[in-house]
């Protein structure tokens, strides 16, 4: 139980975060990989732009401040110039995060802990336009929490579907056994192509986790993925500085497989307590006809069902219609927008997000700020106060 004084901090660096904070990341990371410190750290050498830095909230009991309440690691970027500069406050995610969550320990009030930290956002000076947060579990007890806090703290919340996640409990399944659950149409086409490329003597498929041949594993990794249909990274270091991290980490199953001497297909799969993350595939498509990916996939199932014994495969985002064929079940991530109605770039948003019901609140707080703000002009006593831009800067937005 905390205290009612709950304080919170702010924090530029990882690395500055109390000793607390490093717990609630161990404990969080335990439960879901990218909630890891080593993720976040990762994340932020490789794929934080020039313009963005991190701001890092920790709420801690004014009582017990060396005990952590929750943490919720942000991302702001550099205000562009103009009249109004949108000042947004993120969760530290981007292209590569398939889950976020704000930090809880396994104790404690977490309603508690999350009214503080609205509170704490809400009250920081300049105002923060907006905070958007995702990809979140909409069926956790975080998501409710987090849409209550704002929502006290004086933000209007709009809450987003942002994509579906297709996963596998294990039930303790040998992959015998859930080869016999598949599709028979699937399990039809793992045995044909299987047993083709088998016969054909020409290919063979390593699963790397480490050691000495994890810088080729790393190279043929790119050469695939740079001869498949799939768009270049936007951060060319991340992939590479990832596998390498998930060899450390002992989480790599890094599969290849090889046709004729040439990697021909390539997939990422991390293992992390219990959980296989299907986290990247791609083919060569000169080798479609060869079904390389789908093999691929087989055989690093077998791996995590027979050799690691995992509880679940997660095939991460998205509705992609071949993950419903290998999985059973699907949740859904959502997103979190709470715009603040106190501020120009904030009312605005309203007028764009949540449509009519909010227009005339928003438009009479512009009036009233730029009428505040405009000097004064020659006034028509027929018409009274002319509010000089006010249609272009509505429109503009």
């Amino acid at each position: 139980m905390y205290g009612v004084n709950l304080q919170v901090q702010t924090y530029k660096l990882l690395d500055d975060l109390p000793r607390a904070c490093r717990r609630l990341f161990d404990e969080a990371g335990r439960q879901n990989f990218f909630l890891t410190l080593e993720w976040f750290q990762h994340l932020s050498r490789t794929a934080l732009d020039e313009d963005q830095e991190l701001r890092i909230y920790n709420v801690s009991d004014a009582a017990d401040p060396e005990r952590s309440a929750g943490t919720f690691v942000g991302r702001i970027s550099q205000p562009r110039r103009g009249l109004m500069p949108l000042r947004k406050l993120s969760a530290f995610t981007n292209y590569y995060s398939c889950f976020f969550a704000v930090l809880f320990p396994g104790e404690g009030e977490r309603h508690k802990s999350m009214q503080a930290l609205a509170a704490a956002i809400a009250a920081e000076r300049p105002r923060w336009d907006l905070v958007e947060i995702h990809p979140l579990d909409k069926g956790s007890e975080e998501f409710a929490a987090m849409i209550a806090a704002f929502r006290n703290a004086g933000f209007v919340v709009q809450t987003y579907f942002l994509s579906g996640n297709w996963y596998l409990p294990v039930l303790g399944r040998t992959y015998e056994q859930y080869v016999k659950s598949l599709a028979p149409a699937l399990r039809n086409t793992l045995r044909r192509k299987r047993k083709k490329l088998e016969e054909s003597g020409r290919a063979c498929i390593e699963i790397v986790t480490g050691g000495d041949g994890l810088e080729r594993a790393v190279e043929a990794y790119t050469k695939v993925y740079l001869a498949s249909w799939k768009s270049p990274e936007p951060y060319a270091d991340f992939i590479p500085g990832l596998i390498r991290l998930c060899a450390r980490l002992g989480a790599l199953r890094l599969g290849v497989l090889y046709v004729d001497g040439e990697a021909a297909a390539s997939q990422l799969w991390i293992v992390h307590h219990g959980r296989a993350l299907i986290y990247k595939l791609a083919y060569d498509e000169r080798f479609a006809d060869l079904s390389v990916g789908t093999v691929l996939t087989a055989t690093l199932m077998q791996y995590v069902l027979d050799v690691d014994k995992v509880e679940e495969v997660d095939y991460l985002t998205g509705d992609d219609a071949y993950k419903k064929d290998w999985m059973s079940h699907r949740r859904e991530r959502w997103g979190m927008l709470a715009m603040n109605p106190r501020t120009p770039r904030g009312a605005l948003s309203l007028v764009r997000h949540e449509g009519g019901r909010h227009v005339a609140r928003a438009s009479r707080y512009i009036r009233g700020l730029l009428a505040r703000r405009t000097p004064a002009t020659r006034q028509d006593p027929a018409q009274g106060p002319q509010v000089a831009g006010l249609q272009g800067s509505v429109k503009g937005s």
